[in-house]
This record gives structure tokens, C-alpha cells and sequence, in this order.
């Protein structure tokens, strides 16, 4: 039995992937670019076997057993790493006609727009390529045909999906802009407001709008090319401002596109929208942008915000949205923060305005569920044979 378990990370689209012009191959419409979180935080741990007594592929997703090879994506990813092993000529550990047992989790809610598909495929191909024993820059357009987005899940810090211009994929490719020890102080708040699953899927919102949105395609042509260059330089600039308004820009384009689809499709809520405000509200209360929010397929909030500001940031997050959990260890997950952050703490003298000439909206009590405090990380690594989630006396999970 040979056995291999590795962790991949959440990405967050900046500059938003909506669109396909290839459903099979999952080819998209525009570029797209994201910063990867780290997985400290949030990540898929998959570990995958093979051994010759295996009778057939099996697959368990965080404790259910679930079909692999009925489920033509997986295959395909499957199949193009077998494929890749050959043409690589090298002596394979084991032959490729051996079935695999899949165990894969996340530590975070699964489709409920927090990337779960994303760092799940990208944690299939990155754990399947180290038991074949594949090391390529191939991974990510084989991780692309699992699900798209997935292939920026590869990298750390911030990745740029190239949409590509051949027919069969072999462009679309995605490449790392800067590392995570770029931009270090690079933070985020997630903001989870329902983490139930989302009532459409990222899959059929996006097919519906290439169908009948116009929108759709004027941003594709017209948006995106300009604010891909224009966020790429502030990243490397470190220009917070600059990223911060085409990221939220981007993202309301991308909701103006989820309604302007017929019928439409409703990922932001009630909660979503007052989260927006409280951020507009917040960055003009201390006069400059210091927080900026994006929002993928579903209503949760990820909130970019430098390190030096989120004590700051989520001490007006509880004022906003007061919550009976403020004061446990379980509702501000992730990384520790320091004691400023409490909702019962004084005020730093740079942010009394909040307390003095600026109220802030308030709304209705235990909005949110939890808040999980993370930042920009690496892409997948290779965990220790104790990190495995199988038996290797049975094959099965643990």
C-alpha cells in the first residue's frame, strides 16, 4: 500500500471567474485573481492510497462515502494524472491500474461560498500528483477540470488564473503573481452569516448568466482586463487603497451580474448588504479605506484588512453586529487577537472617532455566526504519514 496525505488552501477571488466558454474542459471567459489563505485557518486534508487489494476507487468527503467514478470530474483529474505519470517516463511506485481509497475534509462549511470546491479539487490533484509522484506545472489545468478555481488553490499569496486563448485548455493555465511574504500583513475577516448550502450552485449561476446576462460580457471584454493590471500593480505596490476599491468594485459587478441573470440568481442577503454599508460606513468614519469586503457565491463576507487594523476593524464589527457569542473563544476563530478587540474595550485614541463624532449602523442582535480571522498563506504541502486520515491496516478511515 502506498498512501500520501497533503492539505490545500481557500482562495478568494478578487478580481471575480464567472463564466465558462467551455463547460467540459471548464475554460473561462475572463482571467480572474485571487490571494490564498492560509491553512492555518482554513484548508481540504486529503489522503489518498493504493494498493493492490482494492477492489474499486472509494471516496469518503468529510465522513460520508460519496461516488468517485461516477463523478466525471474527479475522473478526469484521475485520468490526466495518469496520463501526465506516463509522459513523464519515469518508473512509476505502483501501476496505474490500481484502485485508490480518497479520504477527504474540510475544516470549514462546504458549498456555502466559502471556496470549499476550490481547495478541495486542488488538494485531490496536489495529494494524487505526490503518490504518483508528479511534480509539474501542469497540476493546474488538471486541477482546473475539477472545478476552476481550483487551480489558483496551487499557489500561495496572490495567483492569476490566465483564461487562455486555446481550444483545448492547454493555456489556461494559473500563475503566481507574488508570494505570501510579499504582502505579509495582508489579513482577513470572514464574516460567516449562513453556512448552510447555497440554493444555487456556483456551476449553474454561472451557465445561466453566460446564457442571458449582457452584462456578463461587457465586463468580461471591457472590466476585467483593465482592473487585472490595475490590482496586480497596487499588490505590488502595496497599495491598499487602490486594491481595496477594485476589489469591492469587482465585487459588485459580479452580484450586479447574479441579478442581471434570468432568472436571476441571489447569493448576498439581507446581512451581505448591511455588512456593505458598515464598510463604507467604517472607512469614512476614519477618513481613508482600511477595510474592503468581497463577496464570492453565497453571503458570507471576507473582509480584507491590514494586521495593524483588525483589533481596530472587528472592535466595530461587534458594535455593528452585536453578538451574545462576542465574548467566547468559539465565535472569533483563526488567529489570536489581542485584548483591543473586545467588545468591551477602550478605544485607541486613532479610532475614538468611532466613539465621538461618527456612529456607526447598529443592527439586529446575533447576525452573524462566527468570524474567522486568517491571512494570505502558502499554496498545498505534503503532510507526514501521522497526518493521515486512513488506516493503513484497513484501507478505511479513521
Amino acid at each position: 500500500m502506498f498512501i500520501e496525505t497533503c492539505i490545500a488552501p481557500v482562495n478568494i477571488a478578487l478580481i471575480k471567474y464567472w463564466g465558462k466558454r467551455d463547460e467540459e474542459l471548464i475554460l473561462p471567459i475572463n482571467d480572474s485573481l485571487s490571494m490564498t489563505l492560509s491553512t492555518d485557518e482554513m484548508c481540504a486534508k486529503t489522503t489518498a492510497s493504493a494498493c493492490s487489494t482494492y477492489k474499486e476507487h472509494r471516496m469518503w468527503l468529510n465522513g460520508e462515502e460519496v461516488p468517485f467514478e461516477d463523478n466525471p470530474r474527479a475522473m478526469r483529474c484521475l485520468k490526466a494524472l495518469q496520463r501526465l505519470a506516463l509522459a513523464k517516463g519515469e518508473s512509476l511506485k505502483f501501476p496505474l491500474e490500481w484502485k485508490l481509497h480518497i479520504v477527504s475534509r474540510n475544516n470549514f462549511p462546504t458549498a456555502a461560498g466559502l471556496a470549499s470546491s476550490a481547495a478541495g479539487y486542488a488538494c485531490l490533484v496536489y495529494t494524487l500528483a505526490t503518490l504518483y509522484g508528479i511534480q509539474d506545472e501542469e497540476l493546474t489545468a488538471i486541477a482546473r477540470q475539477g472545478s476552476g478555481s481550483a487551480c489558483r488553490s496551487l499557489h500561495g499569496g496572490f495567483v492569476r488564473w490566465h483564461k487562455g486563448e486555446a481550444s483545448d485548455g492547454s493555456d489556461s493555465i494559473a500563475l503566481p503573481v507574488v508570494t505570501s511574504a510579499h504582502w505579509p500583513n495582508m489579513h482577513v475577516l470572514i464574516l460567516v452569516v449562513n453556512d448552510s448550502r447555497k440554493k444555487t450552485s456556483s456551476t449553474k449561476g454561472m451557465q445561466r448568466a453566460v446564457e442571458t446576462s449582457d452584462l456578463i460580457k461587457y465586463r468580461a471584454k471591457q472590466c476585467v482586463p483593465q482592473r487585472i493590471q490595475a490590482i496586480t500593480e497596487a499588490i505590488k505596490q502595496r497599495d491598499f487603497e487602490t486594491f481595496a476599491n477594485i476589489t469591492m468594485q469587482d465585487s459588485n459587478q459580479f452580484h450586479a451580474i447574479a441579478l442581471d441573470t434570468f432568472p436571476p440568481c441571489v447569493y448576498m442577503n439581507d446581512v451581505s448588504h448591511a455588512i456593505v454599508s458598515f464598510v463604507h460606513a467604517y472607512n469614512a468614519a476614519v477618513g481613508l479605506t482600511r477595510v474592503a469586503y468581497t463577496f464570492d457565491a453565497g453571503p458570507n463576507a471576507c473582509l480584507y484588512v491590514l494586521k495593524e487594523h483588525v483589533p481596530s476593524v472587528l472592535q466595530a464589527i461587534h458594535t455593528s453586529f452585536p453578538n451574545d457569542a462576542a465574548g467566547s473563544v468559539e465565535y472569533v476563530k483563526g488567529i489570536p487577537i489581542d485584548g483591543t478587540a473586545s467588545p468591551s474595550s477602550t478605544p485607541t485614541t486613532a479610532d475614538a472617532i468611532l466613539n465621538g463624532n461618527f456612529t456607526l449602523p447598529t443592527n439586529e442582535r446575533n447576525l452573524l455566526k462566527y468570524i474567522i480571522h486568517t491571512k494570505v498563506g502558502l499554496g498545498p504541502q505534503r503532510l507526514t504519514k501521522t497526518d493521515s486520515l486512513l488506516n493503513p491496516s484497513t484501507g478505511l478511515p479513521y
